[in-house]
């Protein structure tokens, strides 16, 4: 487990800083409910208001004045944008980064095959990925308890579920993309991910870009999807699922097999 401890370690900094951002912007958030709520009507109205920009980020579907649907909206944006992105970084960079810092030589002389290699990364980014999770759950649960308010457990938590799986999904696809390139994964990775978020986007404007509900893991994700109906469309996650599976394969079937730079 030598690649693992090594992969946590040299990542621990990027983990603290996109955790700290992206809970504290949450948390933050959540420290003015209290205020905000006490306009919670006016607002609404105006959120309510604004047509084509409160069905994009389906602030429609969710009440602002009430906990929840004012997570799911705050929560929604900042960890929805924020995950992905930290998982398409995590995912293109982690194999990529070998042959872009020249430290593939040193890495392959040692007695491990290049499978256990694959695998000993994606360990240490499912375990960063989870870790940026239990961040954000924990500094929301604080928030939550400093200003006395007390959210749907079973909605948050499926929220929060639905989060860890969408970036699981977009992990393991950008990772299978970095293997078969030798410089600018990561930049490809970020291109992926802020297309697929734009397709979530684009899809809640209008009904006619239904087809993007298939493409884009931000539709079972959303918020605005999942606080509502208090359930994830299975169909929609085990779909995503199988894009994971096929960046995995990508993943173990390139790197396996090429012809690493040193």
């Amino acid at each position: 487990m030598g690649i693992y401890l090594h992969e946590m370690k040299r990542g621990r900094m990027g983990l603290l800083a996109w955790g700290c951002v992206i809970g504290g912007m949450i948390a933050l958030c959540l420290l003015l409910y209290p205020e905000l709520t006490k306009e919670g009507a006016s607002i609404q109205a105006a959120i309510e208001s604004m047509g084509t920009f409160t069905a994009a980020f389906g602030a429609d579907r969710l009440n602002y004045a009430e906990l929840m649907g004012f997570y799911g909206i705050y929560g929604g944006c900042m960890l929805g944008i924020g995950g992905i992105f930290y998982a398409a970084v995590l995912g293109t960079g982690m194999l990529e980064k070998e042959e872009r810092e020249h430290t593939a030589e040193f890495l392959l002389t040692h007695p491990v095959s290049r499978s256990q290699v694959v695998t000993e990364k994606l360990l240490a980014m499912i375990s960063q990925m989870l870790l940026l999770n239990g961040m954000v759950i924990l500094l929301s649960v604080v928030s939550f308890c400093i200003i006395g308010e007390k959210p749907d457990w079973h909605d948050f938590f499926l929220f929060h579920g639905a989060q860890i799986v969408m970036q699981f999904e977009i992990l393991c696809i950008c990772f299978g993309i970095s293997a078969f390139l030798k410089k600018g994964a990561t930049s490809a990775g970020i291109g992926i991910a802020a297309a697929l978020y734009f397709l979530g986007v684009f899809g809640n404007i209008t009904e006619k870009a239904e087809f993007v509900t298939y493409i884009t893991p931000y539709t079972y994700a959303d918020g605005a999807n999942v606080i509502p109906a208090g359930e994830l469309d299975i169909k929609l996650v085990m779909l995503g699922m199988v894009y994971a599976v096929i960046g995995l394969i990508a993943a173990y079937g390139k790197y396996t097999r090429k012809d690493i730079s040193k």
